[in-house]
């Protein structure tokens, strides 16, 4: 057995060295625990609504939240939503976005530069020639004015094309030229990089600069990401940019940033789904914050085993319990957070019938087997490895939902007011 399977059955995970920047009140790399980012995707201009979508992430548990400033009126804007964001006690970092314009902006409006905890800035959209220089130059300096981190933050979409093309001359010139897909790593890598060479040139500090290269396959972007991790030791964001909808979203990001963070590369992540129509932006954040506690990185919330159900499960009722569960603990857990230490790490376990039901329930902090098609209509409660005691009857689901909420009311303690 070699040493990472030694690793990966000890369900240990050795983090990568990196620098530590602060955002906020919240630390990126040097060992900190790996944070989770999202982005709102309101008219930033719209300084009510914009306020109130960075207030649903942070409760869902966004660490950060990033905002685009890609107008004069959504740079007028960022103030107000900061003001707001404190109105509904929230002190949650905020990071501006910019692109094409964003040297234009805060020199017109330094109160937006102050606003922020972060600027993110693409190499690769700041202008062209001498005006990129320029306008990276002009950023920089605004951010070491205001004292503010900057991510620099590359993009597959968006790549400088003229550093694309030099990359492809430098390579051409090679013994052993590389591939079309090694020349295109190599190049998001060197603009990530030479970027932040620039930028502590112009006086921002090698502890406020924070990289990212997003690519939308999975393949290259751990390629790219192991590279970067070898050459630098500033934090890295992870993403996969452009994940996509549903289900392929998910599991292309977590096939993407599950391989990097084993490896210990990573310390800030972020989930990029398409929403649904209407449908709900924090979404990304609990996705990324299971990707986290699935691994045993991090503790968000209690965590529901459930089994997927066979021919033994013809009923839906341990689907429809396991749900409520899942939903229950979610709705709780910011009163939980506030009052107890430690239920994050709660476990709990909602099977359908009597093939693994004990056993994982036994497993569980708390767990319920329920009974499966012909079995008798009995649900055995285990607490902490030991049958505790049975349920029957039509309120099977309000009843463990009591056990639970007494569980954390006796295990885990009050914190200090």
């Amino acid at each position: 057995m070699n040493a990472v399977d030694s690793d990966l059955l000890a369900g240990s995970v050795a983090r990568r060295h990196s620098r530590r920047v602060m955002v906020g009140g919240v630390a990126i790399g040097g060992g900190a625990p790996v944070v989770v980012q999202s982005m709102t995707n309101t008219d930033s201009a719209d300084a009510r609504a914009t306020a109130r979508q960075v207030a649903e992430l942070a409760r869902a548990g966004s660490e950060i939240v990033r905002i685009t400033v890609n107008t004069r009126e959504a740079a007028a804007a960022v103030p107000a939503i900061r003001e707001q964001l404190l109105k509904m006690n929230l002190r949650v970092p905020l990071v501006g976005d910019f692109h094409f314009n964003g040297h234009k902006l805060l020199e017109e409006m330094p109160e937006c530069a102050a606003a922020l905890d972060k600027l993110r800035i693409n190499p690769g959209n700041v202008g062209k020639g001498r005006k990129r220089d320029e306008h990276f130059a002009r950023l920089i300096e605004i951010a070491c004015a205001h004292n503010k981190p900057v991510r620099i933050g590359a993009n597959w979409g968006s790549l400088d094309q003229e550093l694309a093309a030099r990359v492809m001359d430098e390579n051409a010139k090679r013994p052993v030229p590389l591939g079309a897909a090694a020349v295109m790593q190599e190049a998001m890598i060197a603009s990530a990089l030479e970027s932040a060479s620039r930028a502590e040139e112009l006086g921002l500090p090698p502890d406020a600069i924070v990289l990212s290269c997003k690519v939308s396959g999975v393949q290259d972007l751990i390629a790219i990401y192991r590279q970067l991790a070898r050459r630098c030791d500033y934090p890295l964001h992870l993403g996969l940019t452009e994940a996509g909808m549903g289900s392929k979203g998910i599991v292309a990001s977590t096939a993407a940033l599950s391989v990097l963070l084993q490896q210990g590369i990573g310390d800030t992540i972020r989930v990029s789904l398409t929403p649904e129509p209407g449908g709900d932006r924090s979404r990304e954040v609990i996705v990324a914050q299971e990707i986290l506690q699935t691994m045993g990185l991090r503790a968000f919330t209690p965590m529901v085993a459930a089994c997927p159900g066979c021919g033994r499960t013809s009923s839906s009722a341990f689907q429809e319990l396991a749900q409520g569960i899942q939903n229950h603990v979610r709705q709780k857990m910011p009163e939980w957070r506030r009052e107890r230490y430690g239920v994050e790490s709660m476990t709990l376990a909602v099977m359908g019938c009597v093939v693994n039901g004990p056993g994982e329930s036994k497993h569980a902090n708390i767990g319920i087997s329920l009974p499966g098609t012909g079995e008798t209509p009995v649900a055995p409660v285990y607490i902490d490895g030991e049958h505790r005691l049975t349920l029957r009857g039509d309120d099977i689901a309000g009843e463990f939902k009591a056990l639970v909420d007494t569980y954390v009311a006796e295990h885990y303690p009050k914190l200090r007011q």
